[in-house]
């Protein structure tokens, strides 16, 4: 057995590598960093020569690019899937991550930006740091002060032992590592912690409330044992990390693999390479180095062990991934730790130990996400919200549609960028609510003469051009698939606007109560039923015999006294009285159906229009108006399928009230289809139109906002909160 120490430097893994591939080597262990790892893999593979690595965690070291480069340790892509569920767990949605700028550092907060996205969050910043030893106290400093003056509060350190410990140290003299503020802290400092405990007070004051992930090892009785020995070992000088069980079991696993190697009948022998050979830099003793003849079978025994270490079960998946990958969830109190959950990537976040779940179905549903109190930085228990508004950040670009007409609502002060009217009361009184400051800017989309179109304004907001939009906004289904809005502030549905004339009463007014058809069907009933009555009743009642004229008028007689229960005729027969009964209860109904609409007619003033609603438009060809820049051009052209030809853009109500006016056959509308507060207040100054039937839509008025834009979405999220209350 040989070793070398690159001491992590890429250049010196290079040439200790091809020194040391020199000699006839069958297999490799380490190297502890990524970045050497990335060098010698190429080697491993030309060579044929299985790498165990327990320390390299660079998620792009892949199987399929460096099919003899085995991890024996967990992969960065599970550790920034624990951070990101995490996150997620407390409701954070943008982090900023601190790391080094080198193949580590760079590749797993890469990782860590996919694991985010894909639970709807995000990396708003990364900030690295050069790696090596040339980085100064003001470098780190210069770069936390960009930090500090961020939005989010949610900083993963994703760092090497000594850059770390600088970093918290130059944090806390700024005063980052108070309220506020969430650190974590990858695996790189539950190193430190392991090996070195206790550490200073001055070290373990300044990174107090972090929480750090930990690979985590399940405990056992073998492992409490070799803990025993190291302890006894070392005399407590030096601690014992989950990457030294890594590495221990790393040896243990090339060492039965071997065994099962040579059990097989494997033999250690080399050959040269002759693309080695044919080099014309001999200097480099590139001829010296062998293939090894036999490392693809040694890889397969490798990969196919199945065993138990101190770490857990070493058994690699398909993607020669150890199985069961999970993290202890430590935070960092007083001078010492404390756990307060695990992750794995088979339940995600719990508090019981993972290996007490695998023998359960699976379970990721948000309700089964649990973990212990965490004593934030600051000491304190509550949560900290994850964003402030950032100290050196642009002001919320909120767009505000400048309109021409109803400046009831909206409207421009002339001369200023200000705006003022309902909706500009409504957003004001919501953002004083905030128990802080919300700084911001309204910019008027529109020049003022015309209506500017509302989609296009969202669109605006998708493109980045502006973070939010306050306004007269309908919230309509093609909106909400492209931008998040409040909770409604002001209902809003479509509804028909068409002129109406009065119906005078007069002396004929008793007719009114029942259309023609009406009248000569009752008439109708009423002699029909003194037909069947005087057939049923004439044989056998004498008051429906006699002459032929006394029947006729008996029949007719009988027939209008029912009217009003005045009839004198008995009726004897069985059928006749049934008969009776049934009519007698027709004629109760038309007559409280009469006397109820007559007395609508005498006290209630009585309006006709020939418009009846949406669907006596929808079936017409009447010209319709609609207010220009609305979605009620969308909604009519694409929804009801009428003819855009049949539409006519209105801009005022002064237009409204004209168009309506001339109507169709002089060049106007026979309706408007407007939102509901315009019609109102149209209709406040116009008495002679009226709203005909009830709102077609069902919608309201909402503030805009980009899905999920860092903190826009938390301040409008408060007016959810805030506008029931104010309306």
């Amino acid at each position: 057995m040989t070793m070398k120490n690159s001491n992590c430097s890429g250049f010196l893994g290079m040439a200790e590598a091809l020194q040391f591939m020199e000699t006839d080597v069958a297999a490799i262990i380490g190297p502890q960093c990524s970045t050497v790892a990335h060098i010698i893999s190429h080697v491993a593979n030309e060579l044929q020569v299985p790498l165990l690595s327990f320390g390299a965690t660079d998620p792009t070291l892949s199987s399929l690019q460096f099919p003899y480069f085995v991890r024996t340790t967990q992969s960065d892509s599970y550790q920034m899937a624990a951070v990101a569920d995490i996150v997620d767990h407390y409701g954070w949605k943008a982090v900023i991550a601190i790391f080094v700028d080198d193949d580590y550092g760079r590749n797993g907060v890469a990782a860590l930006n996919d694991e985010l996205a894909q639970r709807h969050c995000k990396v708003s910043y990364k900030a690295a740091i050069p790696p090596g030893s040339r980085v100064n106290q003001n470098d780190i400093m210069n770069l936390l002060v960009k930090v500090a003056l961020m939005e989010s509060r949610i900083i993963v350190l994703h760092a090497s032992g000594d850059m770390g410990l600088r970093v918290f140290s130059v944090a806390s003299y700024l005063g980052m590592m108070g309220n506020g503020y969430v650190w974590i802290a990858t695996d790189w400092l539950a190193y430190i912690l392991d090996s070195n405990s206790p550490l200073s007070s001055d070290t373990m004051d300044k990174m107090q409330g972090v929480l750090v992930l930990r690979q985590h090892t399940p405990d056992s009785d073998r492992k409490r044992a070799f803990l025993s020995r190291w302890k006894k070992l070392t005399s407590g000088s030096l601690g014992m990390n989950s990457y030294g069980l890594y590495a221990y079991d790393s040896v243990w696993l090339l060492a039965h693999a071997l065994d099962t190697f040579f059990n097989q009948g494997g033999i250690i022998s080399f050959s040269t390479d002759s693309r080695l050979l044919s080099t014309e830099v001999s200097n480099l003793h590139l001829d010296a180095m062998s293939v090894f003849d036999d490392g693809p079978h040694l890889l397969k025994n490798i990969l196919q062990s199945n065993t138990v270490g101190l770490t857990g079960p070493l058994k690699f998946s398909p993607d020669k991934s150890l199985i069961y990958p999970a993290y202890d969830l430590i935070n960092v109190i007083g001078s010492g730790t404390r756990r307060v959950g695990y992750w794995s990537n088979y339940t995600g976040l719990s508090t019981v130990p993972p290996e007490t779940l695998y023998t359960k179905p699976p379970n990721r549903s948000s309700a089964s996400q649990q973990l212990c109190s965490v004593i934030w930085p600051g000491d304190t228990f509550t949560k900290p919200r994850g964003w402030v508004f950032p100290n050196n950040g642009q002001l919320l670009k909120i767009g505000v549609p400048n309109r021409a007409s109803y400046w009831e609502f909206v409207s421009r002060v002339k001369g200023t960028d200000m705006f003022h009217g309902f909706c500009i009361d409504v957003f004001t009184a919501a953002v004083n609510l905030l128990p802080y400051a919300v700084p911001y800017q309204f910019i008027a989309f529109g020049d003022g003469t015309k209506n500017p179109s509302y989609t296009e304004l969202v669109n605006l907001i998708t493109t980045g051009v502006l973070d939010a939009a306050v306004g007269d906004i309908a919230i309509v289904t093609n909106r909400t698939k492209i931008v998040d809005f409040t909770q409604p502030y002001a209902a809003s549905g479509l509804v028909v606007v068409a002129p109406f004339k009065k119906l005078n009463t007069g002396a004929w007014a008793f007719l009114r109560p029942f259309t023609g058809s009406m009248w000569t069907v009752t008439a109708f009933s009423f002699l029909v039923i003194g037909i069947v009555i005087w057939i049923l009743e004439h044989r056998i009642n004498d008051e429906f015999r006699g002459p032929p004229k006394r029947q006729v008028v008996t029949i007719l007689w009988f027939s209008l006294s029912t009217m009003f229960f005045a009839h004198r005729e008995n009726t004897v027969s069985t059928l006749g009285r049934l008969v009776l009964m049934i009519w007698l209860f027709v004629v109760l109904i038309i007559n409280s159906s009469y006397t109820a609409n007559l007395t609508s007619i005498l006290t209630v003033q009585q309006l006709s229009s020939p418009i009846k609603g949406i669907d006596s438009l929808r079936t017409g060809d009447d010209p319709i108006g609609y207010q220009e820049g609305s979605f009620a051009e969308y909604y009519l052209s694409e929804e009801l399928n009428i003819s855009k030809s049949r539409l006519v853009p209105l801009r005022s109500p002064e237009e409204y009230a004209a168009a309506l006016k001339r109507g169709p056959d002089k060049g106007g509308v026979a309706a408007v289809v407007d939102e509901l507060p315009y019609v109102e207040l149209f209709l406040s100054s116009h008495c002679t139109f009226k709203v005909l039937s009830q709102e077609f839509t069902k919608g309201g008025w909402g503030f805009v906002s980009i899905c999920f834009l860092d903190f826009t979405i938390a301040v409008f999220q408060k007016f959810e909160l805030f506008l029931p209350f104010m309306l």
